[in-house]
């Protein structure tokens, strides 16, 4: 699986905005980006229990408003808004934590939508010091690809899960990795983040996503 990780990094709008939730800080990452399909069949990628496993992961639940859901090894929660074809939003629990997921779409000219999505998180503990705006950003980059490339598909062809699942290992995926954290962590500098801390932040989050020691730790 060859991709340009430049063109498909550069397809992505990445914000970090300081916020608060339920009176404790909190840290919102927003990831934007524009898909050659319309809004329906979009929302129908999006919500879809038999077309978000080619690009995302397997899900099981009730896939309905108040209902939960749960991915294949991964998050699961409960779907708090449901307005087809514009919003959905979700909470995200995962490793006990929660968080909280938004995704927004519009029309973006005939034939296009405009997606975003807003991942919040309570600051607790050192986490977010640590890995910064990228230890969920680069994840959801990684998602994003996935989406665009299944949209991209000829009609017909079969979704190689086993390819998928192993390029984030591959050279080509380390350096989409490692890309896409300098550019969360451009994103984290930009919303008022120390330089120095964030560029740390990234470095851990690189580490991380690749499957190599944090910087300093000795390992």
């Amino acid at each position: 699986m060859k991709i340009d990780p430049v063109a498909y990094l550069g397809a992505v709008i990445r914000e970090v905005a300081f916020r608060e939730r339920d009176g404790k800080p909190a840290r919102a990452v927003i990831a934007t980006r524009s898909y050659d399909t319309d809004i329906a069949d979009l929302w129908d990628v999006l919500t879809n229990p038999e077309r978000i496993p080619r690009w995302f992961l397997p899900i099981s639940g009730d896939l309905r408003l108040g209902g939960r859901y749960q991915f294949q090894g991964h998050a699961g929660g409960e779907i708090t808004t449901c307005e087809p074809p514009r919003r959905l939003a979700v909470t995200w629990e995962s490793m006990g934590t929660v968080s909280w997921v938004t995704v927004t779409l519009a029309e973006n000219g005939p034939d296009a939508t405009r997606l975003e999505l807003e991942h919040l998180s309570v600051i607790e503990g050192d986490f977010w010091d640590r890995y910064g705006a990228g230890a969920v950003g680069v994840g959801w980059d990684l998602a994003l690809l996935g989406l665009a490339l299944y949209l991209a598909m000829p009609p017909g062809e079969e979704f190689d899960r086993a390819a998928a699942s192993a390029w984030p290992a591959t050279d080509d995926g380390k350096e989409f990795i490692r890309r896409a954290s300098e550019d969360w962590c451009r994103a984290s500098i930009a919303a008022g983040t120390e330089e120095a801390a964030a560029r740390r932040s990234a470095a851990n989050t690189t580490a991380a996503y690749c499957g190599e020691p944090e910087p300093g730790s000795g390992g």
